[in-house]
């Protein structure tokens, strides 16, 4: 019987443990026939600063890794120490996933998709004429994109570097026809105008705790939407569900990123739905996957 092919795949940023992401790769690995490793590579867990990127990056490539996904905080910082970019980490501006391929870097950007794809999938009847997205960084760019691709009409952009979410929102009017994007630094204002709220920070995960918004300005009528995913049900999904609101965890986002990202280091086409069940067995929820819809 012919050696199994071994491919090696890491995940580079800060607090890495309670990732999903290896395991997701792993099994899928796994169903294709491969000896499929993948590693996290946590600065947080190596006492390593920001600063240690670019020997990080070096470091998988001397070990002969297909290649590495990319998070908080690094989805901007790796971009100089590419060799190229595709076009949507291009356009983008930040990259999740990092392909080693005969001596060369190349940057993609999976992200936007997986926010696409849960989105479509998880709230697909869901008012798109406005809603408020806070957070203007490496995920932020990348859900503002799919926000606008996925047909809300109008999208107001609050960070709490207000330069962000300028440059964010320039960036978008000159990609999309039309002035569908717009900073805001009134949320209150912002949320009364919105049909829902899409989460892109890191508030809410184990390592940055709390809720980003005043839950009073959640009403009923909102949908809500949030990237974190550990926890699943995020202090801002409470508490939208309490008010009645309909939401849409991160899990989604990650799975579909993950399907994204596996394709390339492998260039083998997962099963998106079995990737699903996976997810929901790793968290022990009793929930099938959201099949697909007919209409893109």
């Amino acid at each position: 019987m012919a050696d199994k092919r071994t491919v090696l795949v890491g995940l580079i940023g800060s607090d890495l443990k309670l990732s999903k992401t290896p395991a997701l790769h792993e099994r899928e690995g796994a169903c294709h026939g491969l000896d499929y490793r993948y590693e996290r590579v946590d600065i947080h867990e190596r006492d390593l600063p920001e600063s240690a990127l670019p020997d990080l990056l070096r470091e998988l490539e001397d070990r002969g890794f297909s290649g590495t996904n990319i998070t908080h905080p690094f989805k901007q910082a790796v971009l100089p120490l590419l060799d190229e970019l595709s076009e949507d980490a291009r356009m983008l501006g930040a990259v999740n996933t990092v392909v080693f391929r005969n001596g060369r870097r190349s940057g993609h950007n999976t992200d936007w998709y997986g926010f696409y794809e849960s989105f479509r999938r998880g709230l697909p009847d869901a008012r798109r004429d406005h809603a408020l997205l806070l957070g203007a960084g490496g995920a932020g760019v990348a859900v503002a994109h799919a926000a606008l691709k996925l047909g809300i009409a109008s999208l107001d952009i609050f960070d709490r570097d207000p330069t962000r979410a300028v440059q964010l929102a320039d960036a978008l009017n000159g990609r999309f026809d039309g002035d569908r994007a717009a900073p805001t630094v009134d949320l209150a204002g912002s949320m009364a105008a919105s049909d829902g709220l899409i989460h892109a920070t890191p508030t809410g995960m184990k390592s940055h705790p709390g809720i980003p918004i005043d839950e009073t300005l959640l009403e009923s009528r909102h949908w809500v939407a949030d990237i974190v995913y550990m926890p699943l049900v995020t202090n801002l999904l409470a508490a939208a569900a309490r008010r009645g609101c309909r939401i849409l965890s991160g899990g989604g986002m990650t799975v579909f990123q993950a399907v994204g990202a596996f394709r390339l280091f492998t260039g083998l086409e997962p099963d998106a739905e079995r990737m699903q069940i996976h997810f929901a067995e790793l968290f022990d929820a009793r929930v099938r996957p959201v099949q697909a819809t007919d209409e893109a």
